[in-house]
């Protein structure tokens, strides 16, 4: 008997949901991605063998630079507004609602409280400018009377009191300037911190004994 041939047909998949799922996925991403603020202050961290990674939120970075500047940034805009309203009622400064929106979408800060509403009243183009980070003297880091420093982290982990903190100094910073630091830390009785530095290529003699002690966990 002669093999009955089954008619083939041509299958076809409607793509119509699937490329709806696609553009509702990469408008949630859109929509929810945060973009990191431009650093004010370059530093130059020196290296280390150490992969620890910092924590991604919940953070407070304090920067050394080169000359001793300091400067403060944290995260979570809820967070840094309630900081910053606090810290403006405890100094008697006074900022607009503009102003203050510049700073909770803002990065990190070197002045005196003072000087905050003359800098957040610039345009971002305007405060990345050369001519004015190089004016900045930094959040005044003052021991002796618990300056702003020791005001502004105080203030922010009362509010969140999940804040850590992680310090980047410039490999070329005098110590005095990161002991300094960690003076006002101590002071709040934070001993425990990050350091952030660059990673570099581990000694083979380390490299041999991770893998040794790895291995033998298996």
């Amino acid at each position: 008997m002669p093999k009955v041939k089954v008619k083939r047909k041509s299958v076809s998949l409607d793509m119509t949901a699937m490329c709806d799922v696609a553009f509702l996925l990469l408008t949630f991403f859109m929509l929810t991605t945060k973009f990191k603020p431009d650093e004010v202050v370059t530093v130059d961290t020196p290296s280390s063998v150490s992969d620890l990674k910092i924590p991604e939120s919940n953070l407070i970075t304090l920067y050394i630079a080169k000359k001793g500047v300091v400067y403060m940034d944290f995260d979570g805009q809820e967070h840094r507004l309630r900081t910053l309203n606090a810290m403006l009622d405890k100094y008697k400064v006074s900022m607009t609602d503009e102003q203050k929106r510049e700073f909770m979408l803002g990065g990190a800060f070197g002045m005196p409280i003072a000087e905050l509403p003359a800098y957040f009243g610039m345009r971002k183009e305007e405060r990345n400018r050369k001519e004015v980070t190089e004016r900045l003297t930094g959040v005044p880091s003052d021991t002796t009377n618990r300056g702003e420093l020791y005001d502004w982290i105080l203030t922010a982990r009362s509010f969140n009191p999940k804040y850590r903190i992680a310090i980047k100094g410039d490999q070329e910073a005098n110590y005095e300037y990161a002991k300094k630091v960690i003076a006002v830390l101590q002071e709040q009785n934070v001993n425990r911190f990050n350091l952030i530095t660059s990673l570099e290529m581990k000694p083979a003699e380390m490299q041999a004994r991770e893998k040794k002690k790895a291995g033998g966990k298996h």
